[in-house]
């Protein structure tokens, strides 16, 4: 990696950082007044544990003593130690609700970011990564302000502890005091190493749980195959180093924990001799030195400092994973609407689309008249379905701006674009309960029963639906498909919310040249009138099509119709010749009548007689 490359990634992992910091206390501030509960039962429960050794301690001198105020103190003490249980009991039932609410706030912001933004910067992730980040990540992140709390609280005890010691007894406290510095430097080291091993544990989390996703989505490929061993091999390939940063995380908590251990004693040992000492010259009771003992514990646990300082780190660091979704861009929106009534007219102004620092499209510039029918066609990696992203918003150009019916389709509202502006795609995706859900999922208002079915018919969906068990109200997991039945579907759903502007984007490769052709005769006849974008892989949809835009390495080689493409050009013909997989040359069509213009299901593209072995060409 070059330095600068090396600059940039440390830039934007810093970013994150402090945005995954504002991102806590946010989280913070959204449960303010019960994590403020939390921290003041906490201090509360810590306030009585400090004040306990000086009441027992006062308590057991006054029994010595045979003192008549003796047993009042005994029942003080008591209270003290019941009030302490109590006030653990309640940060820890506060703690359970912050933390659930705290990470459901993390879980909310983090997938709603995933789906303001653009397709391609959701898909930045992998889905199994994604998921550990909304998941495991977030729920370790959401304990961070409650674990703040606690760990506040716990540096109560320690220096309340110390001051304590003062107060009974100079000389004690200063024999404590020897081994502060050890103790700091013991927490700052846990902190630096913990900070460090738990990132490291959690990106190998990441990577094993994206494997996994893929592993899942490609069953049928890898039992295909015969690669089970091979894929769960490499699923698990680091966990090994899973492992080891997991020891290497208790080996610095072990390892904190042991110090502690030998540093506590030699503490207590010191205060024990030097109270002695003070106990035999007078200047102490016994009370007062039992006190101190209790008070040179309080101050030398580090182990409530560093179980609170732990849970922080490790939630900072989850936090800087789930952070890298809320980093992602947001697709916003403006609040113009689109003129009631436009045809749909389509507009591509210097439009320029860069994709990991390679410009994919490049000053496209084009006028798609409303009602029009566009076939866009070229090789693959021409950049066919970027073009049909930026012709809907699904992603905004780097440069230049889109337009319908004169509207710049930034300036649109999230609900009249995604009213006015609907997608069919080669691999969609179903969403709702049932198939009639499915079909009927969409930003407008609910269609009913027979706008459903209606678009079914029109998409060759209706036939199939109606033998499933329950016809549309089939569950969708009780209904299995084959690709091209799902993609019907998602044609249907699409006809179903169809606006003036409809953008099929490879949405027949799967369907039979039959099938294929019926849907192109629906939505030239039975579908609400609008403007077409087809992305284009057979010969009949550029055939049938108004308009041809014909991109060639992200440019606009060429744009007019089908037949005059074809007569002039022999590079068009070879981008449908070149991938036809039965290699059967296709035959020129013949040229129309004069005056005659070529529509979607006319007898114009009938007479370039597609040969009935055609098919879907690679994209």
């Amino acid at each position: 990696m070059s330095p600068p490359d090396a600059a940039a990634d440390a830039e934007r992992a810093q970013a994150v950082a402090r945005g995954a910091d504002r991102t806590l206390v946010a989280a913070a501030r959204h449960s303010g007044g019960r994590t403020a509960a939390v921290l003041g039962c906490a201090v509360a429960a810590a306030a009585a544990a400090l004040a306990e050794p000086a009441v027992l301690g006062h308590a057991l001198d006054l029994l010595l003593r045979r003192d008549p105020s003796g047993p009042a103190w005994t029942l003080l003490c008591a209270a003290v130690i019941t009030a302490e249980v109590a006030l653990d009991a309640a940060a820890a039932w506060l703690t359970g609700v912050v933390d659930g609410r705290s990470t459901a706030r993390l879980r909310r912001l983090g997938l709603s970011r995933l789906l303001r933004t653009a397709p391609h910067h959701a898909a930045r992730h992998a889905p199994g990564e994604t998921a550990a980040r909304l998941t495991a990540h977030a729920a370790e992140a959401g304990k961070v302000p409650a674990a703040v709390a606690h760990a506040v609280a716990a540096l109560l005890p320690p220096l309340g502890a110390v001051a304590a010691l003062f107060l009974i007894d100079l000389w004690t406290a200063l024999a404590f005091l020897t081994g502060v510095p050890l103790l700091l430097l013991l927490l700052r080291a846990f902190a630096r190493d913990t900070l460090t091993t738990v990132a490291r544990y959690q990106q190998v989390q990441l990577a094993t749980a994206g494997r996994l996703v893929e592993a899942l989505a490609g069953a049928r490929t890898i039992a295909a195959a015969g690669t089970a061993d091979r894929e769960r091999a490499r699923i698990l390939e680091q966990l090994p180093e899973l492992g080891t940063e997991g020891r290497r995380m208790w080996q610095v908590y072990g390892g904190t924990t042991a110090r502690s251990a030998v540093l506590m004693p030699v503490l207590l040992y010191a205060v024990l001799a030097v109270g002695g000492i003070r106990l035999s010259a007078g200047a102490i009771g016994v009370g007062e030195l039992l006190a101190a003992l209790r008070y040179a514990g309080l101050a030398a646990g580090v182990g409530a400092v560093t179980g609170g300082l732990a849970a922080v780190v490790r939630g900072r660091a989850a936090a800087r994973r789930t952070a890298a979704l809320l980093a992602l861009p947001v697709l916003d929106h403006g609040r113009a609407e689109l003129p009631e009534g436009g045809p749909g007219t389509l507009e591509l102004r210097d439009v320029r689309v860069v994709r990991g620092g390679s410009t994919v499209l490049r000053d496209i510039s084009l006028v798609i008249p409303g009602g029009a029918t566009v076939a866009v066609v070229g090789r693959s990696g021409a950049g066919k379905t970027l073009f049909a992203a930026v012709a809907g918003r699904l992603t905004d150009p780097d440069a230049g701006q889109v337009l319908l019916d004169g509207v710049p389709l930034r300036e649109v509202t999230a609900e009249a674009l995604r009213r006015e502006v609907g997608y069919a795609f080669d691999r969609p995706v179903l969403l709702g309960d049932t198939v009639g859900d499915a079909i009927g999922f969409g930003a407008g208002p609910e269609p009913g029963p027979e706008a459903v079915r209606a678009a079914a018919r029109a998409a060759g969906a209706d036939v199939f639906v109606r033998h499933l068990p329950h016809g549309y109200g089939t569950c969708l997991a009780d209904a299995p498909m084959s690709g091209g039945e799902v993609q019907r579907l998602g044609l249907a759903r699409a006809f179903c919310h169809a606006g003036r502007l409809l953008v099929l984007d490879d949405a027949t490769s799967s369907l039979d040249t039959v099938t294929a052709r019926e849907v192109e005769r629906a939505l030239a006849h039975e579908v609400r009138p609008g403007t077409r974008i087809v992305v284009a892989h057979r010969l009949s949809s550029a055939a049938r099509a108004d308009l041809v835009v014909w991109l060639e390495d992200g440019r606009v080689r060429a744009a007019g119709t089908h037949g005059e493409l074809w007569r002039r050009d022999p590079d068009y013909r070879a981008v449908f010749a070149s991938d036809a997989r039965t290699g059967v040359e296709e035959e020129a069509p013949a040229e129309p009548a004069e005056g005659a213009t070529e529509t979607a299901g006319s007898s114009a593209a009938d007479d370039h007689r597609v040969p009935p072995g055609e098919q879907e060409v690679a994209r």
